[in-house]
């Protein structure tokens, strides 16, 4: 018995029907194709409400926060000044599939044992990057 089945998107989307929850891991299987491509794609392709991309640090920031201990994190920020700033919150052409494809994207820090669940509380955490008008806020980088 296998851990993980192959993606097959009705299969995933059944799934989903039935109340399961649907991890997607590892890439497209395509050369060329980074993991958040595959990530943006995969939750495109069965409607996801968000992507959330955990990783290693707790949002989005103006600069590098490992390098840069002034650096700002965004509470929100829409994908074209993510795009037009440059910064790191995914390649571009994962964030140019969300959105074109409407698809908020949740930064989120993956070393953070309560993030995931608060987020899933609607409790705000991380970076939320969507079309989103409204002025972006920015807050001092949390430890």
């Amino acid at each position: 018995r296998s851990v993980a089945e192959p993606y097959i998107r009705r299969r995933a989307i059944r799934h989903i029907e039935k109340g399961r929850v649907v991890i997607f891991g590892g890439g497209t299987g395509n050369p060329y194709f980074t993991t958040d491509t595959a990530a943006a794609l995969r939750a495109t392709e069965i409607g996801a409400d968000v992507l959330i991309k955990a990783t290693k640090v707790d949002g989005v920031y103006d600069s590098d926060p490992q390098n840069n201990p002034r650096a700002r994190r965004f509470d929100q920020i829409t994908y074209i000044d993510a795009i037009n700033l440059r910064l790191k919150v995914m390649d571009t052409t994962a964030l140019t599939l969300c959105m074109e494809n409407k698809l908020p994207i949740l930064v989120l820090n993956l070393w953070d044992e309560t993030a995931l669940a608060r987020a899933l509380r609607g409790e705000p955490v991380g970076t939320l990057v969507d079309d989103d008008e409204e002025p972006v806020a920015t807050t001092n980088r949390q430890s």
